[in-house]
């Protein structure tokens, strides 16, 4: 008879037979650099001063969650956090950076994430018809930040900017709106609508005493605030386009022709509800 012990017994492995070691996963999101608009225009101590590019990494399934968090989405904090996560150095605040910055990180990160193709609807400026166009989100313009002199517009000693009001002839320091302004902004709209105070819509003027320093050398706030609320039209137009020009930016444009009355344009990628959410 065979030995039953041989066939079915527990079986002895000698030390000198090697072991196959389980594979290891490593799960290591990658990562890209992008290029800022500003060039690094930012005091000395902050950790991009004099830095022209940022890294971040690859949009992941954790940031989808984050841009479709209802309770982020509430607080108006949704892309603030999102920014927070795809930068790589935590040592960055991202309410600190210049909204030209953060629009370079946004679209970059949709990039990564989605591919460069962004499908959107646009409404024809000559006859309102509304149709699907695509951009290219891997071939943007970057737009530095430059002094303009056929503006009026001038960098000082502290790093703000200058010009003169065609109309009052003042003299206007102004410096460039952050992420923080701009959640601050938008949390301000979001409370008012919550408690449907009715009345006049102040965002121009509410944007002009975030960005105006001083007046003539004075930097009294309330008389910023009385001074703004008082400025004369054409002191308006001139210090938003003042403003616009100086102001570093990221744009992604493309040559739009309307299927439907042949218009063509050079149309600015309008970033919608369905940037983060393209079709499947």
């Amino acid at each position: 008879m065979r030995n039953n012990q041989d066939r079915f017994g527990p079986k002895t492995v000698s030390s000198d037979t090697p072991v196959a070691a389980k594979p290891t996963l490593n799960f290591v999101t990658p990562t890209e650099f992008v290029v800022l608009p500003s060039g690094g225009a930012y005091p000395v101590g902050h950790p991009l001063s004099g830095k022209d590019t940022i890294e971040i990494y690859y949009m992941t399934a954790k940031d989808e969650d984050i841009l479709s968090s209802e309770a982020l989405l509430k607080k108006g904090v949704a892309i603030e956090r999102f920014i927070e996560n795809v930068i790589v150095d935590k040592s960055i605040d991202a309410s600190t950076l210049l909204t030209g910055d953060r629009n370079a990180i946004i679209i970059a990160a949709r990039s990564s994430g989605y591919g460069n193709a962004y499908e959107t609807s646009v409404v024809c400026p000559s006859c309102s018809f509304k149709s699907k166009w695509s951009f290219d989100l891997d071939k943007p313009t970057i737009k530095e930040c430059k002094e303009n002199e056929d503006i009026g517009v001038y960098k000082t000693e502290d790093g703000y900017f200058e010009t003169k009001m065609p109309s009052t002839k003042y003299s206007v320091k102004f410096r460039l709106l952050t992420g923080k302004d701009e959640m601050q902004i938008v949390q301000e709209k979001m409370k008012k609508k919550k408690k449907k105070i009715a009345g006049l819509d102040r965002a121009v003027t509410n944007q002009f005493k975030r960005m105006i320093v001083a007046i003539e050398g004075y930097d009294d706030k309330t008389l910023v605030n009385r001074f703004v609320d008082t400025m004369i039209a054409v002191d308006s137009h001139h210090f938003k386009k003042a403003y616009k020009s100086v102001n570093p930016n990221v744009e992604i444009k493309s040559n739009f022709e309307c299927e439907s009355c042949g218009h063509q344009q050079e149309l600015e990628v309008p970033l919608n509800a369905d940037f983060f959410w393209p079709d499947a």
